[in-house]
């Protein structure tokens, strides 16, 4: 009568030894992720600053130059170049070096994601005369009509945007009203089939023409030629 020979136990790895690899594991992972993000970083900065500065031109069509500015409480301080991404007020100036206009960022809530404008605004006609989106991802083929439909666009070649008497608040604020329904110079007529994305645009453009207006016609000297050293 014949025996088998008992089958030798499988050695299993140790739990320590699995937490060592899964640590080594992570930590290398995290270390290329770092590393991706810093090598990456400056030329995607460097692609944004560009995008924005053709945004301005796009938004001011008579400009040829621009200056960077930051609007605050304090006025209207002039940046270097460079400083693009700290800027909110960007001057647009035409061959001759007067002032065609500024450009300027809003940003509200469509239906997917927030949907960030910068618009051009005529400081001597008080309207707004440009506009084109920064950012979105609203629906291909329905909310992105707000970047290519002309009708749409075309509420944006003198949008009335100005202030009250006393220099404090907007005269009327920007509103988007339905397909068709347009009567007043300060509203918008939005687009049917991308309602939402349309709105998000007003609702960008009067809460940043509401802020930034009051302050901007208060320190607008700075942004006249000659004025910034």
């Amino acid at each position: 009568m014949s025996t088998e020979s008992p089958t030798p136990a499988v050695q299993q790895p140790k739990s320590t030894s699995l937490i060592l690899t899964l640590g080594i594991i992570a930590m290398l992972a995290g270390f290329f992720v770092v590393l991706t993000v810093q090598l990456t970083a400056p030329r995607i900065a460097l692609n944004e600053q560009r995008a924005l500065e053709k945004a301005v031109f796009a938004v001011l069509p008579e400009a040829s130059s621009s200056k960077n500015f930051l609007l605050d409480e304090t006025g209207l301080h002039p940046l270097a170049k460079e400083d693009i991404g700290q800027a909110n007020v960007f001057a647009g100036y035409t061959a001759e070096g007067d002032l065609a206009g500024v450009a300027m960022e809003g940003d509200a809530r469509g239906y997917q994601d927030v949907v960030k404008v910068l618009y051009g605004y005529a400081i001597d006609s008080g309207c707004v005369i440009g506009m084109t989106v920064l950012q979105s991802t609203e629906t291909p083929g329905l909310g992105d009509k707000v970047s290519s439909d002309p009708d749409f666009l075309a509420n944006f070649d003198c949008l009335e945007a100005r202030l009250n008497e006393d220099g404090t608040a907007m005269a009327h604020e920007i509103v988007t009203v339905k397909n068709g329904n347009k009567t007043q110079p300060w509203q918008i007529d939005g687009i049917s089939g991308a309602t939402v994305t349309s709105m998000a645009i007003g609702t960008a453009l009067r809460e940043s023409t509401n802020e930034m207006l009051p302050l901007l016609m208060k320190y607008k000297e700075a942004l006249l030629p000659g004025m910034q050293p």
